[in-house]
C-alpha cells in the first residue's frame, strides 16, 4: 500500500483520492480553503463522466439531484431559427448505455466530498495550499505555504489551471487567455416563463462572436445561463461581478428569446476563459497532474469535468496493486493512456467556436449544414467523445458502436 498525496480538493482530487483508495492505497488531500467546496453553477454530464462516477462509486448518488435532458438544441440567436437537435433520448442512451445529465457543480462535488469522507482510506485537509514539490528516489513531498511538508509515496497534482505543481513540472507560464469573456447567472424557475423554460433541453444560441448556453439545475429549481463573447480582451480574470444592463449591452447581438431569457438573470459574473496548449508529459518521477492541471480547455466541449473524472479512474487502475518503488513506471503508463485523449478534446474545445460564433453567410452555410445531419449523424459526430468508457477492472477503454 502506497500514500498518495494529492494537491487540490475539487472535483478532480477527490475523484482521485476515491480512486487510489479503491485500489488499495491511502490517500491524502491537500485543500486550498478553508472548507472544501465547489464554486460555480452548472455542469453537464455526457454517458462518459457518468460512467466514471459508476467506477468511482458515486453514479447513483449524481444521477439522484441531476437532470435528464432529452437534447441538445441549437438555436440561430439572430433569426430564432432553430437550426437542429441531437435528440438524447432512446436511441442516445441505448448507444451509450447512460443518460445525459445536468447538476449543479456542488452537488456532484457533495457526492464525491461524501464518498471521501466515508472512506477510511482518505484523509482530508483544508487551508493547505500546496505551493510546491520536492521529490527523491524513495518518495515525494508536497510543499505548503506556511512551510510545512507532507510527505507520501506520491504527489499528484490537481489543483486546476493554475497550478502549482504544473509550474514545477512543466514550467509553461501563465495560462492562454482566449479573448473570450463568458457571463454566468443562475435563477429560480419560478421566475421562467413556462414557454421559455426548455425543461429538458440544453440550448445554445449563436451570434456573432458571441453565444449563450442555458439549462436547468439542482432538480430544476434554477436555470443555469452562461453566455460568451469574443471580445479579444488580454486580462485574465475570474469571478468578477458586472452590472446586468452591461452584460446584456455586450449580448446585444442576441435578440428575441434569447434576450428575453438573458434579462432574466441576476448578479451576474464573469470570467475571462483561459486554457494552456497541450503537452505529451505530465509526469516527473513520483509526480504527476490530473484534470485541468494537466489539460485545461474551454468548456465548449462540456467535457472539462468528465475528463478528470476519467483520468481518477484510469489513475487508479494504473496503480493497482503497486508497490512503492513501482510508482514512477506506473504514473508514466497512467501518463500514456490519457494525453492523446485529452489533447484531442483540448483542440476541439478551442476549435468549437468557429461553430459558434459565424455571422452573415457564413453562420447561414452552418445553418444548413447542421439542419442537414441526422439524428443517427449527429449522436456519430459525438461518439468518439460520449461513448468511450473505462472498464473499472482492467483500465480498458471502449467506445459505443
Amino acid at each position: 500500500m502506497a500514500e498518495i498525496i494529492v494537491a487540490g480538493g475539487g472535483i478532480g482530487g477527490l475523484a482521485t483520492a476515491l480512486a487510489v483508495s479503491a485500489h488499495g492505497h491511502r490517500a491524502v488531500v491537500l485543500e486550498r480553503a478553508d472548507t472544501f467546496a465547489e464554486i460555480g453553477a452548472g455542469i453537464q454530464l455526457a454517458p462518459n463522466g457518468l460512467h466514471a462516477l459508476d467506477a468511482l462509486g458515486v453514479g447513483e448518488a449524481v444521477r439522484a439531484s441531476a437532470v435528464r435532458m432529452a437534447e441538445l438544441r441549437f438555436m440561430d440567436g439572430v433569426t430564432g431559427e432553430h437550426v437542429a437537435s441531437l435528440p438524447l433520448t432512446d436511441r442516445y442512451r441505448d448507444r451509450f448505455d447512460s443518460p445525459y445529465v445536468v447538476a449543479h457543480r456542488a452537488e456532484l462535488h457533495k457526492a464525491l466530498l461524501d464518498a471521501c469522507r466515508a472512506t477510511d482510506s482518505v484523509t482530508l485537509h483544508g487551508s493547505s495550499p500546496v505551493t510546491d514539490y520536492t521529490q527523491n528516489d524513495a518518495s515525494a513531498t508536497a510543499l505548503l505555504a506556511d512551510g510545512t511538508r507532507v510527505t507520501g509515496d506520491a504527489v499528484i497534482g490537481a489543483d486546476g489551471v493554475h497550478s502549482a505543481i504544473r509550474a514545477r513540472l512543466v514550467d509553461d507560464g501563465e495560462p492562454r487567455v482566449s479573448g473570450i469573456t463568458v457571463y454566468r447567472a443562475v435563477t429560480p424557475m419560478e421566475q421562467v416563463p413556462e414557454n421559455l423554460r426548455f425543461d429538458r433541453s440544453v440550448v445554445w444560441w449563436a451570434g456573432p462572436g458571441c453565444h449563450f448556453v442555458h439549462y436547468p439545475i439542482a432538480g430544476g429549481r434554477f436555470l443555469n445561463l452562461a453566455a460568451s463573447r469574443a471580445d479579444g480582451r488580454t486580462d485574465a480574470f475570474a469571478g468578477v461581478p458586472v452590472d446586468r444592463d452591461v452584460a446584456l449591452l455586450e449580448l446585444a447581438a442576441l435578440g428575441g428569446t434569447a434576450q428575453r431569457l438573458l434579462e432574466l438573470g441576476a448578479d451576474w459574473k464573469t470570467w475571462m476563459l483561459v486554457d494552456r496548449d497541450p503537452v505529451a508529459r505530465w509526469t516527473d518521477g513520483r509526480v504527476a497532474l490530473l484534470g485541468d492541471a494537466a489539460h485545461p480547455m474551454l468548456h465548449y466541449a462540456a467535457q472539462g469535468a468528465c475528463q478528470a473524472l476519467e483520468d481518477a479512474v484510469v489513475l487508479g487502475q494504473s496503480l493497482h496493486g503497486t508497490p512503492p518503488e513501482r510508482l514512477p513506471a506506473r504514473l508514466l503508463a497512467y501518463n500514456a493512456a490519457r494525453r492523446e485523449r485529452t489533447t484531442r478534446i483540448q483542440l476541439a474545445a478551442r476549435a468549437s467556436t468557429r461553430l459558434w460564433h459565424p455571422a452573415g453567410a457564413a453562420a447561414r452555410a452552418r445553418n444548413t449544414m447542421l439542419g442537414a445531419l441526422s439524428a443517427d449523424e449527429l449522436h456519430e459526430h459525438v461518439a468518439w467523445m460520449h461513448g468511450t468508457r473505462v472498464d473499472r477492472r482492467t483500465g480498458r477503454k471502449g467506445v459505443a458502436a
